[in-house]
């Protein structure tokens, strides 16, 4: 009977009308080369490493010129009504209060920090590829199991009609099965709209027009090892959003010199030199001039303002670090958690995998006892609803150890 067709576990995905081929490898992909918050974080690395190369300029000579051109409204004494001046500088900073180097280093980490929000990014935009990758590939098989459920019921009511017209059935006994198998086929428009939306949102990740069909040629039925547990050790070296708190809290111990820099004694040297007219102007003549210019900045007395700035960024890093141990916390948590689902999800899908042979077989037993007239209707409508209860209990054991598996390959960064 259509009993054969049970194993939609062990079966390939049922069959669709479909436009493209793809697997669990290529829609990873596929998304990591489209997706827009992978795009965005590289703009941001590299507007990071731009901003870098500009404080690296701070340890470099500057090289500057003013230029004026002044006339005259009436002659002064019998000079020209014009005049020009070009006054080109060069100047090196030799000393800043350590701001220059403070501030370079500071972009370096945060440029550093970019490169991890990337890597953190892609851990996420992966996750959200393979769950939805799962959820269409459960959408199917539930979609398939539900076909199949009412390819049963139908099955059993052109049996119990065709009794009815013999006169070995009552009326209500029709009745009953017509009626589960109008709810069955409610049930299946429902989940045809829940699949709707997990394609749509399969689509939408990869870039592709909502209503593109699909076959995915991995699934949740494929076998999926479990993965080795990992340590909060290998955590902590493994994952960029630790790295980032911590190089967090090490740009802000760069801050504070940063702060502190601006109230140092600062030194700079430069040579200068113009070429101008003589004032007043008589003789149209021009002259070259030149110097060596060393100046010295040092602040004395800004009430308190050095004290309460830096006291300021202090508190910036006390915040950084406490940062940092809330997210090792809350890894600690999550690692457990993920370790504790993988492990239930596990059980359940090997525990549902005997379940639905029990209930096949009990549905097979059930349907041909009522044909030869041994079991009442009532025995196969049970057996029926115990039947699609188990098995849509399988795919949601199977989806969720699928996605119990990908979250914790996210949380181990691997």
């Amino acid at each position: 009977m259509c009993m054969r067709k049970c194993s939609l576990l062990c079966a390939v995905l049922f069959s669709l009308s479909a436009s493209a081929q793809i697997s669990i490898e290529e829609y990873r992909d596929i998304v990591m080369q489209r997706s827009l918050e992978l795009e965005s974080a590289a703009a941001e690395s590299e507007r990071a490493l731009a901003q870098s190369r500009v404080e690296r300029t701070g340890f470099l000579p500057r090289l500057s010129a003013d230029a004026s051109f002044t006339t005259a409204f009436r002659r002064n004494d019998g000079a020209d009504l014009w005049g020009f001046r070009v006054e080109p500088r060069l100047e090196q900073v030799i000393y800043a209060g350590g701001g220059v180097r403070a501030a370079y280093r500071q972009s370096l980490l945060q440029y550093d920090i970019s490169q991890r929000n990337h890597e953190q990014t892609a851990l996420d935009v992966r996750y959200a590829a393979d769950d939805a990758y799962w959820t269409v590939s459960a959408m199917q098989l539930y979609l398939a199991a539900s076909d199949e459920y009412v390819s049963i019921i139908r099955s059993l009511y052109d049996v119990v009609q065709e009794r009815y017209r013999e006169g070995y059935v009552a009326h209500g006994d029709l009745l009953q099965v017509e009626a589960r198998l109008s709810d069955a086929e409610y049930s299946r428009i429902a989940l045809k709209n829940n699949y709707d939306a997990a394609l749509h949102r399969f689509n939408n990740l990869r870039r592709e027009s909502d209503t593109l069909q699909v076959v995915l040629t991995s699934s949740i039925i494929d076998s999926l090892a479990m993965p080795v547990r990992v340590t909060m050790g290998e955590i902590v070296e493994r994952r960029p959003d630790v790295k980032v708190a911590q190089q967090s809290v090490s740009a802000a111990e760069y801050g504070v010199l940063l702060k502190r820099s601006a109230y140092n004694p600062s030194l700079k040297a430069g040579v200068s030199g113009s070429w101008q007219t003589f004032s007043p102007n008589r003789s149209a003549k021009t002259y070259l001039d030149g110097a060596l210019v060393v100046g010295v900045s040092v602040p004395i007395f800004h009430w308190g303002e050095r004290r309460h700035a830096v006291a300021t960024a202090r508190r910036d890093v006390q915040l950084k670090e406490i940062a940092l141990e809330e997210l090792q916390e809350a890894i600690s948590l999550e690692e457990a958690d993920g370790w504790s689902a993988l492990l239930s999800s596990y059980s359940q899908m090997q525990s549902s995998l005997r379940n639905v042979d029990i209930a096949s077989r009990n549905l097979s037993i059930s349907t041909y006892s009522y044909q030869a007239g041994q079991a009442t209707l009532l025995d196969v409508l049970q057996a029926q609803i115990s039947w699609i209860q188990i098995y849509t209990n399988a795919i949601t054991a199977r989806y969720n150890y699928a996605v119990a598996w990908s979250a914790y390959n996210r949380i181990a960064a691997r």
